[in-house]
């Protein structure tokens, strides 16, 4: 018997990239995962995989920047299951490229959403259940751009993304009474669709990237999932409030 059978991992935006390798992890590590995406055609694919792969899960298709449908949702999931002992908060994404003098109000508003909105609607819809969890926590990803600000027209993103570190600190003072571990990934550049069209349209700027990167390489999906399954581990049971940056060293200097 696996020392995770009967915890419930929810995990957004996971029909792809390193959000469908953090469910295959956790999957693997014993976890009943749920995973979540706007695709239901891909969700539906991706639940096919992990049940050949003899994973216990499940797809909720709901859109995380609305706060009504991820409220009804993870009070679905939760009443369904009982509990959620962890919660990963994946989705999120760029959004786009806009620099602030024509950034409209509504590009701005999307990817303030994406990113820090929907860890807000989905952890405050998840508490009630995490509350019923064992070893309950909440993941959260911030970027490189929380600290740095992010590349030529990325701000907003990398502002975002500064929110969702200050959040994931939030939530852990909030939650600690409870028993609710509250941290976050920063990841690096990551070899995933991501950057797609960076690598097709540019193939010699992706590549330079490594160049920028201490240990000389782009990290892998598999690479992020991994330190997730520490976090939502006992081995991690005394973290909490903190983030860990996956980045091989990137933009420390060579």
């Amino acid at each position: 018997m696996s020392k995770n059978e009967g915890k419930v991992a929810v995990i957004t935006g996971a029909t792809g990239g390193i959000g469908f390798e953090v469910a295959k992890r956790l999957g693997k590590d014993g976890y009943t995962v749920v995973l979540n995406g706007i695709d239901d055609e891909a969700g539906a694919q991706r639940i096919e995989e992990l049940t050949a792969d003899g994973i216990t899960a499940a797809y909720y298709g709901f859109d995380v920047t609305n706060e009504e449908e991820v409220t009804a949702n993870i009070t679905k999931i939760g009443k369904k299951y009982g509990k959620i002992d962890v919660l990963v908060n994946n989705a999120g994404g760029l959004g786009g490229r806009s620099r602030f003098e024509e950034m409209t109000t509504e590009f701005y508003r999307s990817v303030m959403a994406l990113n820090l909105d929907s860890v807000f609607f989905a952890s405050r819809a998840a508490i009630p259940f995490l509350k019923k969890g064992d070893l309950p926590t909440i993941i959260n990803y911030t970027s490189i751009a929380g600290w740095n600000a992010g590349g030529p027209g990325a701000g907003i993103y990398g502002t975002s993304k500064a929110g969702v570190h200050a959040i994931t600190r939030a939530l852990a003072k909030d939650l600690a009474e409870y028993g609710i571990r509250v941290n976050a990934v920063s990841p690096g550049t990551i070899d995933t669709p991501f950057h797609a069209q960076i690598k097709s349209a540019n193939p010699d700027v992706f590549a330079s990237w490594k160049n920028n990167i201490l240990l000389g390489r782009l990290g892998q999906p598999e690479e992020v999932a991994s330190v997730i399954s520490f976090l939502a581990g006992k081995d991690a049971a005394f973290l909490t409030a903190e983030t860990i940056q996956i980045t091989g060293g990137q933009g420390l200097g060579i």
